[in-house]
């Protein structure tokens, strides 16, 4: 091979490799995180677990990715290891797909539907469609389509590059030469895995052996032990990502390796006894590239079935490998050792888990603002404290999520993601505005008993009806939230205007009772202060709703709310204005 043969060889499997990266990262995002919650809300029966995890690396293209997915699910007490073992094997069988995608480069024949299959026909078709829905396309899925197309013709254009580029080979003795040493199948195991372990991916590795195999240079004797060496190189991936994980994330990780190990070693023990034995007649024909992704595909389903009743066993050898520890059991109660950072790479999932950290912030903080609350009609020691423990708890909420979110803000976000990092970084804001006006609320409590303050009679009639629309806008603001109700979110709004004019109300007849002597000074400062922490707790409930509703319209401005109402919302509006302004009138 020429200087130029190598130039051609290095630059396909540079197009090869970066196809398959931009075909895996769009179907990672136009997926949208909602192959990982299936993941997630995986049963434990082990066939389904298999099921899923194929049908999950079929459509993402990547072993390696569903198995980092896995160990980070492991990791952060989302998935049970028995859970993880089920969708790794079943990893294995959809990672296949690929090879069988790129074998499509060995079709021949004469007849037209044939040609048409073949990715030199097809692919222009699909690089123009891919460059205009890039192009042109208006939305993110149009335009994650388009990179999705395009990422897979790079990668057949790579594939025919390298085919093409390794062809000459089959005249040079040098290179069959060296393909002899593969017949040992130690060594081919050997070469396999080294291959696989360098490019961190399967796939890409068979790829790279299906284009080799246009030589002519590869038998089944010498491809098998390769593929098998293969299975067991992706799991380097794996293995680097349970590095500073924790114990279960590593075992995970051990689970992998050992699947593939011991299905290798059962496998090649079958096949050279079979070939012992029966002297099988295809050992030394040549391999073609859809000889490859059968060897392939009938490893990683033997594999699976052979070992799947055994689930239990693979389970015990990791615990054996990694015993269980104390430690682990605290880790378990950690609530935010679900940031992991390997859900980086698929940010739909990650906000996801972000989201329901802030569900409970969102829970937390409302609590302890009603507890507040019912310290101003009833002190006790033990409820100021408890809502300043909630406070605090609300605090290291804050600091966890936002510093994650600021994290996954710098990946390469599609503009909908973009989006909801957005959201909920304002929203997380308001809920630990709302948790520090509780402990105002309890100081200036704490500061009437110091004074021995009480209101009168009509100015606590007034205060409470004031709190229950408070509890009413933070009630309807948190469950709004946690369960995504934009329904409800749209209820927020006119309740917060009420609340303003009631807000009014109560700081303008407490003006009238301080000039006829029935209030003093210091309760005045003391009502007031309350009355302001109640209002900034409506406003702080506002802003959350109008986050969740320029989720769904992206028009939607934050302030100036009522004028960008369409006429059917507005009569709605009214009728919740009218509705809140005379439960909550003074």
């Amino acid at each position: 091979m020429d200087i130029f043969g190598v130039l051609s060889l290095i630059g396909g499997l540079a197009l090869f490799l970066y196809g398959m990266h931009v075909m895996g990262a769009g179907l990672e995002k136009m997926s949208g995180g909602r192959l990982e919650r299936i993941l997630e809300n995986l049963t434990s029966n082990p066939l389904k677990a298999v099921l899923l995890g194929a049908g999950v690396t079929a459509v993402i293209q990547s072993s390696s990715a569903t198995t980092v997915m896995v160990v980070g699910f492991v990791n952060s007490g989302i998935m049970k290891l028995s859970q993880a073992i089920g969708i790794i094997m079943g990893a294995n069988i959809g990672t296949t797909i690929t090879a069988w995608l790129l074998s499509l480069t060995g079709i021949q024949g004469d007849n037209l539907f044939i040609n048409m299959l073949k990715p030199t026909s097809f692919s222009p078709i699909l690089a123009l469609i891919g460059i205009i829905l890039l192009m042109s396309g208006k939305s993110d899925k149009k335009k994650i389509t388009g990179e999705i197309l395009l990422g897979f013709v790079v990668l057949m254009y790579g594939m025919s590059a390298m085919s093409g580029a390794v062809e000459p080979l089959a005249d040079v003795p040098e290179f069959t030469n060296l393909l002899t040493m593969f017949k040992n199948p130690v060594l081919g195991v050997l070469a396999g895995a080294l291959l696989t372990a360098i490019i961190q991916s399967s796939s890409a590795s068979v790829g790279i052996l299906q284009a080799l195999s246009v030589t002519g240079g590869f038998t089944f004797g010498t491809a098998i032990p390769i593929i098998l060496g293969q299975n067991i190189g992706t799991c380097v991936t794996a293995m680097i990502s349970a590095i500073g994980a924790n114990k279960g994330a590593k075992r995970t990780a051990f689970v992998h390796l050992y699947f593939n190990m011991i299905g290798t070693v059962l496998f090649l023990c079958l096949f050279y006894l079979g070939n012992a034995i029966f002297r099988f007649p295809f050992t030394n024909d040549v391999v073609n590239a859809a000889d490859i992704a059968l060897v392939h595909s009938i490893f990683n389903v033997f594999t699976t079935l052979v070992l799947l009743p055994f689930t239990k066993g693979l389970e015990k050898l990791a615990y054996l490998t990694i015993p269980k520890t104390e430690d682990e059991k605290k880790t378990a109660n950690d609530a935010f050792v679900i940031l992991d950072d390997r859900f980086l790479s698929s940010p739909a999932f990650a906000i996801e888990q972000c989201r329901s950290l802030v569900s409970q912030m969102a829970e937390m903080t409302r609590d302890g603002f009603l507890e507040a609350m019912d310290v101003l009609g009833e002190y006790s020691e033990e409820k100021a404290q408890d809502v300043i423990d909630k406070e605090n708890r609300v605090d290291v909420y804050d600091d966890k999520i936002t510093a994650y979110l600021t994290k996954l803000s710098s990946e390469n976000l599609s503009y909908k993601d973009s989006l909801q990092v957005t959201s909920l970084l304002h929203c997380i804001t308001d809920f630990e505005r709302i948790s520090d006006h509780s402990i105002n609320v309890v100081e200036s409590v704490q500061q009437m008993r110091k004074e021995n303050l009480t209101f009168s009679r009509k100015g606590e009639e007034e205060m409470n009806l004031y709190g229950a629309a408070i509890r009413d806008i933070l009630t309807r603001t948190t469950d709004a939230f946690v369960n995504n109700d934009q329904a409800l979110a749209h209820t927020v709004e006119p309740l917060e205007e009420v609340i303003d004019e009631l807000n009014k109300d109560v700081k303008k007849h407490h003006m009238k009772r301080l000039r006829k002597g029935k209030c003093s000074m210091e309760l005045g400062l003391l009502l007031s202060d309350l009355a302001m922490n109640y209002e900034r707790v409506a406003d702080h409930c506002s802003n959350i709703a109008v986050y969740m509703m320029q989720l769904k319209d992206t028009q939607l401005e934050e302030h100036s709310f009522t004028e960008q109402l369409d006429e059917a919302e507005s009569a709605e509006f009214t009728r919740l204005l009218d509705e809140f302004g005379s439960k909550y009138a003074l």
